[in-house]
């Protein structure tokens, strides 16, 4: 639920126009009540990136130094190829989250332009043959994404605490079906030992450093990967599933970029 509606404040034209359109559709669904309309507050509305063309570029950079780093990692190459398979599905969402922060890639959004709400609404029941409408990020999982960004930015990594968190976040034991999860907890181990011993000299007054970085790591683990994947990457590869392009870079393809 929205913390502060404000469709019949500053949006009181758009509320107006939008429930006029709904009419035909509110009475042949059997009605709904108010509460049960779409709300039009700020929060909830579409978003898409300001500068889809630089931004993307950027993110597809970011993708591939991701990919680069898995392999470059002999202890990832020696685990089984499913277990490879899961970890890259789980993991390359905050693998590539840490590389957005770790590249300084900064990005804006802006509301989805109102036609594409109005061609939906006017359109209804006439598109059913055709593809499903893509989704398009809100503005608040938009928002929590970079404070999310916001606050590893603050804690400004070294390139060493980068390289030993993001073996940490790789190795991560606790993926269903993994089959060499002891030995995937012995490296999750080790990393985290490197990252910790790492911080002594860096931050030698900074007690509790360690436990901040593994705690605001695990934020980056709430991130949908659809939020990436509709923000980032959509409007680049379209409908093609972005895990299984991961895959093909990973294991076929060298120096790919991801071609507009």
């Amino acid at each position: 639920d929205c913390e502060r509606c404000q469709c019949h404040s500053e949006d009181k034209h758009t509320a107006i126009l939008y429930t006029l359109l709904s009419q035909n559709r509110k009475h042949s669904r059997g009605g709904r009540s108010p509460a049960h309309q779409r709300c039009l507050c700020h929060q909830r509305r579409t978003v898409c990136l300001r500068t889809p063309h630089v931004t993307c570029q950027a993110a597809s950079n970011v993708l591939v130094k991701t990919i680069s780093f898995m392999k470059n990692l002999p202890a990832f190459y020696l685990l089984p190829r499913e277990d490879q398979l899961l970890l890259l599905d789980s993991c390359w969402v905050p693998l590539f989250l840490l590389g957005l922060v770790q590249e300084m890639v900064t990005f804006e959004v802006m509301e989805t332009p109102a036609p594409s709400m109005l061609k939906k609404i006017l359109l209804d029941g006439q598109s059913k043959q055709q593809e499903p409408e893509r989704t398009q990020p809100t503005l608040a999982a938009v928002q929590r994404l970079q404070c999310c960004l916001n606050t590893f930015w603050k804690l400004d990594l070294s390139p060493k605490e980068y390289a030993y968190l993001k073996g940490a976040i790789l190795f991560n034991p606790d993926i269903p079906g993994l089959r060499a999860s002891l030995y995937i907890e012995s490296l999750q181990q080790e990393a985290q030992r490197a990252l910790h011993e790492v911080l002594q000299p860096l931050h030698p007054e900074d007690h509790g450093r360690f436990a901040r970085i593994l705690l605001i790591s695990s934020t980056l683990k709430s991130i949908p990967p659809t939020l990436i994947t509709d923000l980032f990457f959509r409007p680049v590869i379209g409908n093609t599933d972005i895990v299984d392009l991961i895959v093909e870079m990973l294991y076929e393809i060298t120096d790919r970029q991801l071609a507009p």
